[in-house]
């Protein structure tokens, strides 16, 4: 069992959690996941690592309630447990296998949309403690539904904050705050991160192509299963075929085909777009998650 050390609603339908798993915490980077279960009946959930204490041995992870599941998960208290909490998974972000001097040559800009902020958080963070400094932008909807602002305040070289409706600092889309630091303050970005919805990504990758900016984006919005079993997360980036929770989560943003993701997560939510799906992917459609007829 895994206490619940900490339950926190952060927003609208948005909660965090701060979960004892020593073994995760120990090992976990950057850009890793878990797949958390309530109870020996409960769906695999994953979850990207927002943060954690090797010497408290603990993870903090955030959700956003979008099923059943994940409402009968932010019901659970300070005290309560999950049955199982399996990882690190996934791979690191790139930047931790790099060599630190060279890193630290590089200017980096994160984009972070909604509860995309979970997992930027931990990468601005690990890059603050090797002694680099990146600029941040925050985006979400409204100011209600922002999130994590004063922890990103505290790691970040720079903290950009967006609201669609203007109820909050900048008014506008993420892109626009892009374009301005770029283009009209002339700044100079050696990579650009983006983490939150995949139409977010999407933008925020037309723009970064137009003014040469290579860019890393986490498709783990795509993840179902976890283990690349259900080929839910199923994404072509460039000429192959990849599945974000095995092969990323973390891809080239320039080369991943968003249309083509977002269009199948729709499909493979009904039985009918599963089928034409196995149909169409033939030998490289994956069944494992148990809804795909062999008929």
């Amino acid at each position: 069992m895994y206490p619940i050390l900490k339950a926190e609603k952060l927003a609208d339908k948005i909660h965090l959690m701060v979960v004892k798993a020593p073994r995760v915490a120990k090992n976990c980077q950057p850009g890793e996941f878990v797949i958390v279960k309530i109870d020996e009946a409960g769906e695999r959930i994953p979850l990207t690592i927002c943060d954690y204490d090797r010497e408290e041995g603990t993870i903090t992870i955030v959700f956003q309630i979008v099923g059943a599941s994940t409402d009968r998960m932010a019901e659970l208290k300070a005290g309560d447990q999950f049955r199982d909490v399996v990882g690190p998974l996934g791979n690191p972000s790139e930047f931790v296998k790099e060599d630190l001097e060279e890193l630290k040559k590089k200017k980096y800009l994160f984009v972070a949309g909604g509860v995309g902020t979970a997992p930027v958080y931990p990468q601005v963070k690990w890059l603050k403690e090797h002694g680099i400094d990146a600029d941040v932008i925050m985006g979400s909807k409204t100011k209600d539904l922002l999130i994590l602002e004063k922890e990103m305040e505290a790691v970040a070289g720079n903290l950009y904050v967006t609201t669609d409706d203007g109820s909050y600092m900048r008014k506008g889309m993420v892109t626009e705050v892009i374009k301005d630091l770029v283009v009209n303050q002339g700044k100079k970005y050696d990579v650009c991160v983006a983490i939150g919805p995949m139409i977010m990504m999407k933008f925020v990758c037309l723009l970064t192509k137009e003014l040469g900016l290579p860019t890393i984006v986490s498709l783990n919005p795509i993840m179902v299963d976890g283990t690349g079993m259900c080929g839910a997360c199923r994404v072509t980036v460039g000429d192959s075929v990849k599945f974000a929770c095995v092969d990323g989560p973390e891809f080239d943003g320039h080369a991943v085909n968003f249309d083509e993701a977002m269009k199948r997560q729709q499909m493979y939510k009904t039985e009918e777009g599963r089928a034409l799906l196995k149909l169409r992917e033939g030998d490289t459609h994956h069944g494992g998650c148990g809804h795909c007829s062999d008929n």
